[in-house]
């Protein structure tokens, strides 16, 4: 507790060493934990799991009277499930296909060794005494839970490359462009209204003028300007029938 109140007032990389040194224990029993419960390697763990000590002994203030192994093992422990997290696949699978697919793998080493080409699933099935059906999905199942990368090359020319990324459509963009499409179609079917209901619906629609100030651009009342109005959404309405989402807006 005294190399940590030293280290809390004036830090230094001398001090941080010594109390990584006396503090390794947290770390290699966590991992210890850590390393039954997954496939990777204790040594990696390890390592790991010091990033999360030395982030504890960084943030650790003596003043506030708990025990500092309380304190480091969280940070250790988040260490080590941030990087299982990143390591992990996004789908997970039933432990018996795992294992199973494992020892598909050897067994296929083994055949293609013995057979002298590469072995047939039905070859291998027999040899894990498993159906050709349950090995032929437990395959399946391995090969879907790794990520393609958005960089993967999906169609390939002399002078171009598209990726899996340019190739996923865009959400956002395909709003975009129907709502482009639906404001050139309304916009089309506005250039196509006679002359002042054409000018009405411009003024007060696209233009947000009031209707009493459109009436003065087009120089007549409020009155006629609200019949000019009704004239040119009932036609927009009859133009635009076979887009009923556009006459509604």
């Amino acid at each position: 507790m005294e190399l940590l109140r030293s280290y809390h007032r004036n830090p230094s990389i001398k001090l941080r060493n010594e109390l990584v040194q006396l503090h390794t224990g947290l770390v290699r029993k966590m991992a210890h934990k850590f390393s039954h419960q997954c496939n990777e390697p204790y040594e990696d763990l390890e390592q790991i799991g010091y990033f999360g000590l030395i982030r504890a002994i960084e943030r650790f203030d003596p003043s506030q009277g708990y025990a500092f192994s309380s304190f480091a093992v969280p940070y250790i422990r988040g260490e080590m499930l941030h990087f299982l997290r990143d390591r992990s696949t996004l789908l997970k699978i039933p432990r018996r296909w795992q294992e199973l697919y494992n020892e598909g793998q050897k067994v296929r080493k083994e055949l293609s060794e013995s057979l002298g080409r590469p072995p047939k699933d039905a070859e291998i099935a027999q040899v894990l005494d498993v159906s050709l059906h349950e090995w032929q999905e437990t395959k399946l199942a391995a090969q879907n839970r790794m990520p393609l990368s958005l960089d993967a090359t999906v169609v390939h020319y002399v002078d171009c490359q598209i990726t899996l990324g340019e190739a996923l459509p865009c959400p956002r963009s395909a709003v975009l462009q129907h709502e482009e499409e639906e404001r050139q179609q309304l916009q089309g079917a506005i250039s196509e209204l006679e002359e002042k209901p054409r000018m009405a619906v411009e003024l007060v629609f696209l233009k947000e003028l009031s209707r009493k100030d459109a009436a003065k651009t087009i120089g007549t009342s409020p009155m006629t300007v609200t019949r000019y109005l009704q004239k040119g959404i009932q036609d927009l309405m009859c133009m635009m029938q076979t887009q009923p989402v556009i006459a509604n807006s």
